[in-house]
């Protein structure tokens, strides 16, 4: 049987505080992110991330010195390979921003021996700003180390059943925690919190924003409880640009003023890093503190959820014909270029 290198591509993160400020210039220079020229983008991302690398560093010295998203990815790669359960699979990591890049990873899998290659971003929802990104950094990746073998990729999977049940099944157990109050349903409110994008961005048919629609669609189906009060919102904004809402933290705070249960879904992580640990738990936990929520609680990310890790595997087993295509991996169809842009709509 052939070989077949599994990369996981995520956005990574700082390993420790002298790596922050080259992790947000790396962020901050690639064009999928600041869509200027090269040399005047690489002058600016020198800028910001001067500017911005002390704040940071306050931040990751808040888990510890170092984002966590690597050995949360690597757990999942180990429970992916062992949920595939043959050897013919290795599963490798890829990130965008800081080690391991997409160099080191191609270079792995050339070196085992690899037939084929089946790129899977940790991004449930597509975007060109990390989807796209990857993939685009990934062909140059291979390319360098001479990596030739025929490559497919899943380009989305807002509403994978698999992802589905794993983010559902959390917020329940959340929600029964809160309803032993038989007066609690009436007062919670369920925030549905992805990270945000610029409005222009979207408006030049990122299709985003509307996938996480779907993943929330797909979530609330799966909960069956029309009763619920729900709201989708958007948190990490910078820089001066227009972007999609309402904020996660204006919404944080509407519903702490109501007096409301606050129970925050994480819809499009689905490891936890500093916009789930620090920004969600800490900083709009506090924010909804200060303004008078009745309670605060974040569901957590789908992580290492033995229905999402089997919603990967699925999706690995139902790609394998598929060569040199981008996959919606919902339906495990073609789902347009999404080596550039996803055009999936169902």
């Amino acid at each position: 049987m052939s070989k077949t290198a599994i990369v996981l591509f995520n956005l990574g993160g700082p390993d420790s505080q002298a790596a922050v400020r080259p992790f947000l210039f790396n962020l901050f220079n690639d064009p999928a992110i600041i869509r200027l020229p090269g040399l005047l983008r690489y002058v600016l991302a020198r800028l910001i991330s001067s500017r911005r690398a002390p704040k940071a560093k306050d931040i990751y010295a808040l888990m510890g010195g170092r984002s966590p998203i690597l050995p949360e990815t690597q757990a999942q790669a180990a429970a992916l390979k062992r949920s595939l359960g043959s050897d013919d699979y290795k599963v490798l990591i890829s990130m965008r921003y800081w080690h391991p890049f997409s160099t080191e990873a191609a270079r792995a899998a050339k070196d085992w021996g690899a037939d084929r290659v089946l790129l899977l971003p940790l991004y449930p929802q597509f975007s060109t700003t990390t989807t796209a990104s990857s993939l685009r950094d990934w062909r140059r990746a291979a390319s360098k180390v001479g990596l030739n073998v025929p490559t497919a990729a899943i380009g989305c999977y807002p509403d994978e059943p698999g992802f589905i049940a794993a983010q559902a099944a959390l917020l329940r157990e959340a929600l029964e925690k809160i309803e032993t109050d038989p007066e609690a349903t009436e007062q919670v409110r369920i925030l549905f919190s992805a990270h945000g994008l610029p409005r222009s961005v979207v408006r030049d048919g990122d299709p985003y924003q509307m996938q996480v629609e779907r993943s929330v669609s797909a979530v609330l189906r799966q909960l069956n409880r029309p009763d619920l009060e729900t709201q989708i919102c958007y948190q990490s904004r910078v820089g001066p640009l227009e972007w999609i809402g309402p904020s996660t933290e204006s919404e944080v705070e509407r519903g702490a003023r109501e007096g409301r249960i606050l129970v925050v879904v994480p819809i499009a992580f689905v490891s936890e890093h500093s916009e789930t640990l620090v920004e969600l738990d800490i900083e709009y936990a506090e924010l909804a503190k200060q303004h008078g929520a009745k309670d605060y609680i974040r569901v957590p990310t789908v992580g290492t959820q033995p229905e999402f890790i089997a919603g990967l595997a699925r999706m690995i087993r139902h790609t394998e014909s598929y060569e040199g295509q981008a996959i919606c991996g919902s339906g495990a169809r073609p789902c347009g270029n999404a080596w550039r842009r996803c055009t999936c709509q169902s």
